[in-house]
């Protein structure tokens, strides 16, 4: 059987990032990808022009709808827009007692446009950190997430400490907003004891579009394909600093995106 993968996240029209960017990573694991749509975004390569949140009940009736049909290996959640969006999309995955949920916590898009307010993050954190196998949060994110600044690698693995105290089982930090070369922190909780990876890379020259939802499905794509963490979180890095280097492409008039 085809391992299958399921994301709950936006819709971005330019297809860098969001649903399309989603499955189309989950495809080239050779994962079939499946998508719900939280939210319509107006956006290009350039930026962020709007929102459209789709109705809790909307988001509810496509992952129950897909959920009585497959039976995912893996999860990705992405842009949950609000806090009744955040809440259905927890509810219906506890209920069908899901596995491999990797959360990209989307607070805010990299042109400053925000994606799910302060309500929403706490229902964020309160309800689907607790069943989140790797939570992947950009610097800025983190900082939110653990009330804390961060300037550098050891901030970075002070926040993925706190962030893991909130619940999931593995933190991954990704440094890519700080200067220098890119650091990027994982914190794995283990029966004995919490597991830290660091990870760290030459900077590129230019900046790519949808870099974080690549990532966090591609953790996703290789958990259904039945890789532990640490594994899936290794390989995914190595694999996206492959494809900055060889598959970054100028399709519009902002940012690249990953092809």
């Amino acid at each position: 059987m085809r391992a299958k993968a399921l994301s709950v996240a936006g819709f971005d029209p330019s297809g860098g990032a969001g649903i399309l960017a989603d499955v189309r990573t989950f495809n080239r694991y050779g994962v079939y990808g499946a998508a719900v749509i939280t939210a319509v975004t107006f956006q290009n390569t350039s930026g962020v022009e709007g929102v459209l949140p789709l109705s809790p009940e909307d988001v509810r009736h496509q992952m129950e709808t897909l959920l009585r049909d497959m039976d995912f290996h893996s999860f990705k959640v992405g842009m949950l827009a609000n806090a009744p969006i955040a809440l259905v999309v927890s509810e219906t995955l506890k209920e069908h007692g899901v596995k491999n949920l990797v959360l990209d916590p989307v607070i805010r898009s990299s042109s400053g446009a925000t994606l799910l307010e302060g309500e929403g993050v706490d229902v964020m954190v309160e309800t689907l950190f607790p069943i989140s196998t790797v939570i992947t949060p950009n610097v800025p994110e983190a900082e939110v997430l653990a009330s804390l600044e961060i300037k550098g690698e050891e901030d970075m693995l002070r926040a993925a400490r706190k962030v893991l105290d909130l619940g999931p089982k593995a933190v991954l930090v990704k440094g890519g907003h700080l200067k220098g070369d890119v650091y990027d922190v994982l914190v794995v909780r283990k029966p004995d004891g919490e597991r830290v990876y660091r990870f760290r890379a030459e900077r590129l020259k230019y900046d790519v579009h949808g870099t974080g939802c690549v990532l966090s499905s591609s953790i996703a794509a290789l958990l259904a394909l039945g890789y532990d963490v640490i594994t899936a979180v290794s390989m995914a890095i190595t694999d996206m600093r492959n494809a900055l280097k060889e598959r970054a492409v100028r399709v519009g008039k902002g940012r690249r995106v990953l092809f």
